[in-house]
């Protein structure tokens, strides 16, 4: 059996028999290093310490005492990693109270007595051990249980990243616009006042389900999706469905709900179109009624819209999307989301400094 196997003991004593009887001990068990003193014993303590099973120490000792020995190992924390017991002949009431104090695992008397020490030491040493090993079993299994949660929510942004996708096959604007308005929602919301009450997680899963904000199209015709003129009336009724239509198949996939962004999803599909003054669709909502996330993807889509080319139009020019947000050309926001949308809009600009068309 290997030393790492059986572990190893230090025995820390400036008197070579009682080292040496106590090597006698427990040679059986464990492999044995020594020390002659105080300042040597944690030197090999300091540079291991969790090649140790246990610590023998002598309280009165050259260069270092035991007691020393006892402080500094407290201060570096190893106490509750390494079982360290004091093996003295001064067993004294007041080196008995600091030492327990301090955090030894026991205080044996010389002389010793063989059978009893070696029981009493072993006895720690298979505890702490035992512990070690539930720790390590704790630890791997944790890891394991990390493991696991990141791959599903892997495969569950996968699942909504791909959903958000589906009606890239039919519409000219759902692939790179969704990146876009994950974005633009995602840095309304961290780096400006708009999300001071969020957590950085919940504005991550308002940012993932914002992505989703047109998954309804998936049920309008292709001939009113890709129209390249303007809508009839009948088919802007018919579009305007996308989001009662988008809300009611989020809320049709039960793996959906399980994810932390599903509420936020269906709000979105459902109410980014409403407008701050009521006469938005499908609800009429006004002012506060319409979530915090769906005003901000619904701003963020407009200024997407606007910033890019359609199969109905061309991209409008910087100065011009700033002015028709700004006159309400687009909507009526509120008045709080325009200042903050403003603040950062030089920055968020630069998501299309490679879209053709724009200045």
């Amino acid at each position: 059996m290997s030393n790492e196997e059986r572990g190893v003991l230090l025995i820390v004593d400036d008197d070579a028999i009682n080292r040496a009887v106590l090597e006698e001990i427990f040679a059986a068990d464990y492999a044995i290093e020594e020390a002659e003193n105080g300042a040597a014993g944690l030197e090999k303590i300091l540079a291991e310490p969790d090649r140790l099973c246990a610590v023998l120490l002598d309280v009165v000792m050259p260069a270092m005492d035991g007691l020393e020995v006892l402080r500094r190992l407290r201060r570096e924390d190893l106490l509750r990693r390494i079982p360290v017991f004091l093996i003295t002949a001064e067993a004294g009431d007041q080196v008995l109270q600091e030492a327990y104090s301090l955090g030894v695992m026991d205080v044996i008397s010389k002389p010793v007595v063989p059978y009893l020490v070696r029981r009493r030491v072993r006895s720690v040493i298979e505890l702490f051990q035992a512990r070690r090993q539930l720790s390590r079993t704790v630890e791997s299994q944790r890891e394991r249980l990390l493991r696991q949660a990141e791959e599903i929510i892997a495969l569950n942004q996968g699942m909504v990243e791909t959903l958000a996708t589906a009606i890239e096959f039919r519409s000219e604007e759902s692939g790179d616009h969704v990146r876009r308005i994950h974005d633009i929602t995602k840095s309304l919301l961290s780096e400006t006042a708009l999300g001071k009450d969020l957590a950085p997680e919940e504005i991550e899963e308002i940012a993932l389900a914002s992505i989703l904000h047109d998954v309804g199209k998936i049920a309008v015709p292709d001939a009113i999706l890709n129209k390249p003129g303007r809508l009839t009336a009948e088919e802007f009724e018919v579009m305007k469905t996308h989001t009662v239509q988008g809300a009611a198949l989020l809320d049709r996939i039960p793996q959906l709900h399980r994810h932390r962004s599903y509420r936020y999803a269906v709000d979105i599909a459902r109410h980014h179109h409403e407008r701050w003054d009521g006469r938005g669709y499908p609800d009429g909502l006004k002012g506060d009624e319409i979530s915090l996330w769906a005003q901000v993807v619904s701003l963020a889509d407009v200024y997407d819209a606007l910033s890019c080319k359609r199969v109905y139009k061309d991209a409008f020019p910087r100065e011009r999307v700033l002015e028709m947000i700004r006159n309400g050309e687009c909507g009526v926001f509120n008045p709080e989301l325009l200042r903050c949308f403003f603040e950062i809009e030089e920055e968020l600009s630069g998501l299309y400094q490679k879209e053709a068309g724009l200045v």
